[in-house]
């Protein structure tokens, strides 16, 4: 084989991942870019995901049957002692002695890097795993937190926040549900064709395809298949996005020819989602900081068709800071200073979408909340002027945590008092109703439909 093997570009994936905060999927694009063969590229995104996913219960048997602490090995060791063991744990079609030989051959590659021969070493430790005895979990009564932790692939400390707040029947769905293997689910492009004519057309192609069970424009597609390759995917007859991120947008209600703000709005799926909710008639501004990330967005628009959005390049903190005015078209399309309704999906911890980003997990701990909190505060109290009396805002995050949800609208709302808090339920199919809380907000966590864990609440401008 001509080039890297699939397993070196999975370990450059996850050491990459622990320098930067990076996207795992955009690191995999990156790193994998090379690629040409579709079971090679599967392999690379199988191992990066699959240890993310997977590391505490690897690194528990791996602690197993090593004669000193994991974290006291060099970090490349580390990673392909994860490598070696998710294969000989997890990966039944991959032979056990591929696994160990493919990972020794990864060690001794790397030794200039590590400045000695580490391969006898991990030789030893995946052989010992391989022929040792399968250790029984932690308790679940003594040890909840750890018992969840390494049967589910989570944090301690966030299993333990969970058991605090939400005791052990419901920590125990959650955790389940972030552990597992997600489907790919899409938003059917109603501008261009209804749901069940996307569901023939699938069934025609020879794809296996069902809809979804509460948002009435999705439907879940076969495993197997890359996305873009699925009948109508170049003509934007739909976008892949979870069923749970497909509630939000109605809860908006944008109407035909209004003004929207979307004040997050990369890589698009819910500005495009509203632009089709409005016929593609109006305005919707959609502000993102990152440049990179806009042209995604853009791409997105192309392909859907929708000409409605006006990409800004801009800090949702700073209104005056956007650009003046941006090209749309021949024309030069003034942005305007004031807005009908306001879309505030906030960045956030990202661990309702753990199953999708493992590598949230990592990067998180109780002392990001309150960061990222101060930012989803100021992005709210930033655009509030903008939005005109009796206009709408929707604030919404993939996220589990009360400090990224309700505490972010209670500091709001007592910072701006002249709102009103309204229920989503009118705005939500019947089948969603379930999931409004007490508070009238949306909240998707512990499912049991396979969704991402979201959060939505919809605030009324008085004055």
């Amino acid at each position: 084989m001509s080039g890297p093997s699939p397993r070196s570009i999975a370990l450059r994936i996850l050491l990459a991942g622990q320098r930067t905060d990076q996207p795992l999927d955009e690191l995999i694009d990156q790193q994998a870019a090379s690629i040409t063969l579709s079971r090679d590229r599967s392999l690379v995104m199988e191992l990066a995901y699959g240890v993310l996913r997977r590391q505490e219960t690897i690194d528990w048997r791996l602690g197993v049957v090593l004669s000193k602490p994991l974290h006291r090995l060099p970090v490349i060791v580390q990673m392909l002692l994860r490598i070696g063991a998710y294969q000989v744990l997890f990966l039944d079609r991959v032979p056990d002695s591929a696994a160990v030989n493919e990972t020794v051959k990864l060690a001794k590659a790397s030794t200039k890097q590590l400045g000695r021969d580490w391969s006898g070493l991990v030789n030893g430790v995946l052989r010992n795993l391989i022929r040792g005895p399968v250790p029984a979990f932690p308790d679940s009564l003594t040890h909840p937190a750890d018992s969840l932790s390494i049967r589910y692939g989570i944090p301690v400390w966030l299993a333990m926040r969970w058991l605090d707040r939400m005791g052990m029947e419901e920590t125990e769905s959650a955790c389940r549900a972030t552990s597992t293997i997600p489907d790919v689910t899409v938003r059917v492009n109603r501008r261009r064709l209804t749901r069940e004519e996307f569901l023939n057309r699938a069934q025609d192609a020879g794809i296996t395809a069902y809809p979804t069970d509460v948002s009435p424009m999705g439907v879940i597609v076969g495993k197997g298949r890359e996305v873009s390759s699925l009948p109508g995917f170049m003509t934007g007859d739909f976008y892949v996005e979870d069923e749970a991120a497909q509630l939000i947008p109605p809860i908006l209600d944008p109407l035909p020819h209004e003004v929207i703000l979307d004040a997050c709005a990369a890589p698009g799926g819910k500005a495009t989602h509203l632009a089709e909710l409005m016929g593609d008639r109006g305005m919707i501004v959609a502000v993102d900081q990152q440049a990179a990330r806009l042209d995604l967005l853009r791409q997105n628009c192309l392909r859907l068709q929708s000409q409605s959005i006006v990409p800004v390049v801009g800090d949702a903190r700073k209104p005056a800071q956007w650009t003046s005015f941006v090209a749309r078209d021949a024309d030069q399309s003034a942005i305007p200073t004031v807005f009908d309704r306001i879309l505030v999906d906030a960045p956030c911890s990202g661990l309702g979408v753990m199953r999708r980003h493992p590598e949230a997990k990592d990067l998180r701990s109780d002392s990001s909340f309150v960061r990222h909190q101060k930012l989803q505060v100021e992005i709210l109290e930033s655009v509030a002027p903008t939005l005109r009396p009796g206009g709408v805002l929707v604030y919404s995050t993939c996220s589990t945590e009360t400090e990224e949800t309700e505490e972010v609208v209670s500091r709001f709302c007592e910072t701006f008092p002249g709102w009103t808090r309204e229920s989503v339920a009118p705005w939500l199919p019947p089948a969603a109703h379930r999931f409004v809380t007490a508070q009238g907000a949306l909240s998707t966590l512990c499912n049991s439909f396979g969704m991402d864990g979201f959060y939505a609440v919809r605030l009324r401008k008085n004055q």
